[in-house]
């Protein structure tokens, strides 16, 4: 079974959006080395980076759960 690539913002790495956790996933590259190159950038005068970010955080999808996480059933209505 082949997984398909997709660049989607993580529900599990994530400080804000999950759009850095995201691209980590998407690249194979670690999330924090992505974070430290966006804050630097941000630092360093390219402020286009924080509307990037928004942007991203905007138009990228959030993640869907693994599918293999069990889901917790539903409380039963207390019986009288």
């Amino acid at each position: 079974m082949t997984s398909e690539k997709r660049l989607q913002r993580s529900i599990d790495d994530r400080w804000i959006g999950g759009v850095c956790g995201g691209l980590a996933d998407y690249t194979g590259v670690d999330a924090n080395l992505i974070r430290l190159i966006v804050v630097l950038g941000t630092l360093l005068g390219f402020g286009s980076l924080i509307v990037a970010y928004i942007v991203a955080w905007l138009i990228m999808p959030k993640a869907d759960p693994s599918p293999y996480e069990p889901t917790p059933p539903a409380p039963e209505p207390p019986s009288e």
